[in-house]
């Protein structure tokens, strides 16, 4: 296990680059989702055209969000618990808890 990857640690993490290359698509999709919905009023788009728009951001980032907390899962969290660190289950549930509101 390299020292960097352990996120409850440093709080940084070394992504493969298929990873990483996923994670920035997924970004860079959005981005421009949310480019396009400020062009959409600045035009004055019809609202519910707009929260149509706004919806498939909303799931995109929900998207985002369950890859990103996957990874996170599979790598950081099985680490840190292989190594005998339990404050990392008290991190995850924490984190969780915030996702879920």
């Amino acid at each position: 296990m390299k020292e960097n990857q352990c996120c409850a640690c440093h709080k940084t993490k070394q992504r493969s680059i298929a990873e990483y290359k996923d994670l920035i698509h997924r970004l860079n999709r959005i981005e421009g989702q949310i480019r396009g919905i400020k062009g959409m009023v600045e035009q004055d788009a019809y609202c519910p055209d707009i929260l149509t728009q706004v919806s498939a951001v909303t799931a995109a980032l929900n998207s985002f969000n369950k890859v990103l907390l996957s990874n996170h899962i599979h790598t950081c969290v099985a680490e840190d618990i292989r190594a005998g660190k339990d404050e990392t289950i008290d991190e995850l549930t924490h984190l969780l808890q915030k996702l879920m509101k």
